[in-house]
């Protein structure tokens, strides 16, 4: 859920995001400022991404880590992973700076945690990031394969979303396949782009759009997509809508102009607010929760921790499937949206835990 948050204090900001603890690591030699935020870690300790992105304010900051942090909780307690949900915010520095120090700086801020905290890659962040942290820590998935890492995450990801699409398919529209369905893919960078792959490998017709035309292009040059402006892609009509680029995409402007059957994607924080999931089940279009469906990239990375096996991850990663059909049957069985009907499974999860 996104919602202006930007008038909280601290403590206002973490009992609301029911937490837990938060982490504040600064370096002014290496220019670090990294918010590390710990949800919860009845399930395991807490695995969650390093965001290395430029924030209009600390609070921001703060606030992105807090909401960010909560949701992989969620994701990793409907993935039944034995992990909490943590996530790490790097505000990044402006001007130059030295990337491998502030790296090297931030892998001390997470060692000192002494595991409560497992970090990996996320937005501005990459494998060479996680080298550099792995030479400080061994709290750190997600770094190179030839050191027994399990690499990039995005076609994980994919794989899931891909499989989660295609129980929702079968729930709103009755098919078995996504032989001719009609997706528009919002956002084809190194998430949405594995996706297409996936979705077009499985007969899918689509249709994309980036803010990049480059990855646009590529998109239609390679796998035949059918190209629309950035702004508009929500209003195309199709059988899915799936957001795989910013947060939001599911709001009280963009909802009334939906075209489509299913909404489904990789995006984290689709929803702008809870009650755009009572909206989506007002117009009669099924929503699959962002936390439920795009958790393969976080299962691929936590099958590091116990010795990384990649068939083991795709087998857990292909579940998915049965994770959003569960959701959208309990939806259908007790009139409630599938957010809710999400929210509520993972609260079962962790109060059995408890």
């Amino acid at each position: 859920m996104i919602d202006d948050q930007s008038d909280r204090g601290v403590f206002e900001l973490l009992s609301l995001h029911d937490y837990g603890e938060v982490h504040i690591a600064l370096d002014p030699g290496t220019q670090l400022r990294a918010i590390i935020a710990i949800h919860d870690t009845r399930l395991g300790p807490a695995l969650g991404g390093s965001r290395f992105i430029s924030y209009a304010s600390e609070q921001a900051a703060l606030t992105d880590a807090l909401r960010l942090a909560r949701a992989m909780t969620s994701k990793a307690a409907l993935a039944r992973l034995a992990h909490g949900g943590g996530k790490a915010v790097l505000m990044r520095p402006e001007g130059e700076f030295d990337r491998a120090a502030l790296f090297t700086s931030f892998a001390r801020a997470v060692d000192g945690l002494g595991g409560r905290y497992i970090t990996t890659e996320d937005s501005g962040t990459s494998i060479e990031d996680m080298e550099v942290v792995r030479k400080r820590t061994r709290h750190v998935c997600g770094f190179d394969v030839s050191n027994g890492g399990s690499g990039d995450p995005s076609p994980f990801t994919a794989l899931g979303v891909r499989r989660g699409i295609e129980a929702c398919v079968k729930f709103r529209l009755g098919r078995e396949s996504l032989e001719d369905i009609r997706v528009a893919v919002q956002g084809v960078g190194n998430v949405g782009y594995h996706l297409c792959r996936e979705l077009a490998a499985a007969g899918a017709k689509l249709i994309v759009a980036d803010v990049r035309d480059e990855l646009a292009q590529r998109a239609e040059g390679e796998l035949r997509a059918e190209i629309v402006p950035s702004a508009g892609i929500h209003r195309s009509e199709c059988d899915v809508f799936a957001p795989c680029a910013l947060g939001g995409a599911l709001n009280d402007r963009t909802i009334p102009e939906l075209r489509c059957a299913v909404v489904a994607g990789a995006a984290n924080n689709q929803l702008a607010s809870d009650h755009n999931g009572e909206m989506l089940c007002a117009r009669n279009i099924l929503y699959a929760p962002d936390y439920a469906i795009n958790a393969g990239g976080l299962i691929n990375v936590a099958q590091e921790v116990a010795g990384y096996d990649a068939d083991k991850a795709r087998a857990r990663t292909l579940l998915i499937y049965d994770t959003i059909l569960e959701i959208c049957e309990r939806s259908a069985k007790q009139g409630e949206p599938p957010n809710r009907v999400a929210d509520a499974m993972v609260r079962e999860i962790l109060q059995a835990k408890r």
